[in-house]
């Protein structure tokens, strides 16, 4: 394959990366397996570029396939569930989040404290299948994608162990201006 024709088809992957991410994420539960299963999926592409002609059908039935495999492993094992919860990340008592919406006003606010933080939370579950990791000046953080455009980057600052800080970048403006990956 052309370097060329090799960078087209990285786009249109990329381009489906997001649904497809989703879809094992609704099959697995977990944000972890479903990138490992899209990542299988771009590892089988790379494989059989050649002979794909419905693309979007194409991954969706590898990465559903994937998923199925590991659930059918999963079953082999016999993995049970632990009776240890895993915690939630801790956010400090006097943690802050910070949101720039720009000209977006109702994006922008601060939260003071970890439980408004966490209770503020909950509302953005609809979003996590499109969200992954990133670094941000250096240290973890989020960048949430919808239809190939980036929609918000969180960075996290971290201070004895719990999150101290949250700033959130959600202004479409600002977000436009920086070399993201779609």
């Amino acid at each position: 394959m052309t370097d060329e024709r090799g960078a087209l088809l990285a786009e249109r992957f990329e381009a489906q990366r997001p649904r497809l991410r989703a879809v094992a994420y609704r099959m697995l539960g977990s944000l972890g397996e479903a990138e490992d299963a899209v990542q299988e999926a771009w590892l089988r592409l790379d494989r059989h570029a050649e002979e794909v002609e419905n693309l979007g059908g194409w991954l969706t039935t590898v990465v559903s396939r994937v998923c199925l495999n590991e659930l059918r492993g999963r079953a082999r094992r016999r993995e049970e569930e632990l009776d240890t919860q895993v915690p939630d990340p801790v956010l400090a008592p006097d943690a802050v989040l910070r949101s720039d919406g720009g000209a977006l006003v109702e994006l922008s606010r601060v939260l003071r404290g970890g439980a408004a933080i966490a209770a503020s939370a909950a509302g953005f579950r609809s979003v996590a299948p499109f969200a992954r990791l990133v670094l941000v000046n250096g240290a973890y953080g989020v960048l949430t994608v919808r239809e190939g455009r980036p929609v918000s980057v969180m960075a996290f600052t971290v201070v004895g162990g719990r999150v101290a800080r949250i700033d959130v970048l959600n202004d479409p403006e600002r977000l436009a201006a920086l070399a993201l990956p779609g």
